[in-house]
């Protein structure tokens, strides 16, 4: 199964570095491809220590500052979308059902095998208390946009594979995201301000924490009830999400009443468009 998965994941990146050569060639001409493509074998070369590193480094002396510059930005962005498929193939991995085969399955298991009052379970589930507090990070240089292309990148991986041609939608779409992302610029030249790092975290709650926090709930509340025959409690918060950004004066001359009063008008109008997305989808299944 691991082979076949790391066949999977040479092919993708096969194809997203194919992908990335025609957006570089459309630039900057077939002869930077070449350039690139000579390099990356003297490197290898060296790394497996098969040569002196004399010839890699007079190529690359040869090159003036804007053609180290996208070199540089040549194999970062190849890298980048390596990590991609990697993550890909560790996402296809995670094929296990929740919480069928889980972690919280073997600790409710292990509960039962012990003997343990039903009753203590139930009152230890229903105090849990985990509280995720997002934090700002102004030294977090990778631009939002370029994220959030990454992960499109990633969701277009999921059919292909190297059993069967890329699909040309497919293809135009990954091809369109990563020209997007060579365009785009890799990093920020301002310092961002605290209510942009709160949509920075916000970004995170909506595309990660919204959908994942219920589905923990839901298996909390199932492996409850198969073991001591109670739910979870409507009120019951076993997992709360809490926040610094906009209200972290540590250090930061810039958090101020009005700017801690701005991101806390955000934080609600944010929490109420996610429960209203929820409602009208919810209408339309009534």
């Amino acid at each position: 199964m691991n082979d076949l998965i790391s066949v999977r994941s040479r092919h993708r990146v096969r194809v997203l570095g194919q992908l990335l050569g025609e957006t570089m060639s459309a630039q900057y001409g077939q002869g930077f491809l070449e350039k690139i493509e000579e390099i990356r074998l003297l490197a290898k070369v060296q790394r497996q220590g098969e040569s002196e590193n004399t010839l890699l480094q007079h190529v690359l002396k040869s090159l003036d500052d804007d053609d180290l510059i996208s070199v540089a930005r040549a194999f970062n962005q190849f890298l980048n979308l390596a990590n991609i498929a990697e993550q890909a193939e560790i996402a296809d991995q995670q094929i296990a059902p929740y919480p069928q085969e889980s972690t919280l399955k073997t600790v409710f298991e292990r509960l039962s095998r012990e003997v343990v009052d039903k009753k203590r379970i139930v009152d230890a589930v229903t105090n849990i208390r985990c509280e995720l507090v997002l934090t700002a990070h102004p030294t977090e240089i990778t631009r939002r946009t370029l994220i959030q292309k990454y992960n499109r990148i990633a969701s277009r991986l999921v059919s292909v594979n190297e059993k069967e041609p890329l699909n040309p939608i497919n293809r135009v779409e990954l091809e369109r995201l990563i020209a997007e992302v060579w365009y785009t610029d890799e990093i920020r030249t301002e310092r961002p301000t605290p209510q942009d790092e709160a949509k920075w975290g916000y970004a995170v709650i909506e595309h990660s924490f919204w959908d994942a926090i219920p589905t923990i709930w839901k298996g909390l509340d199932k492996l409850l009830l198969d073991t001591t025959g109670d739910r979870l409690s409507l009120s019951a918060t076993p997992i709360r999400i809490s926040s610094w950004m906009g209200g972290d004066r540590d250090g930061n001359p810039n958090v101020t009443a009005k700017v801690t009063e701005e991101v806390i008008n955000l934080s609600r109008w944010m929490g109420g468009d996610l429960y209203l997305r929820d409602l009208d989808e919810l209408l339309y299944h009534l």
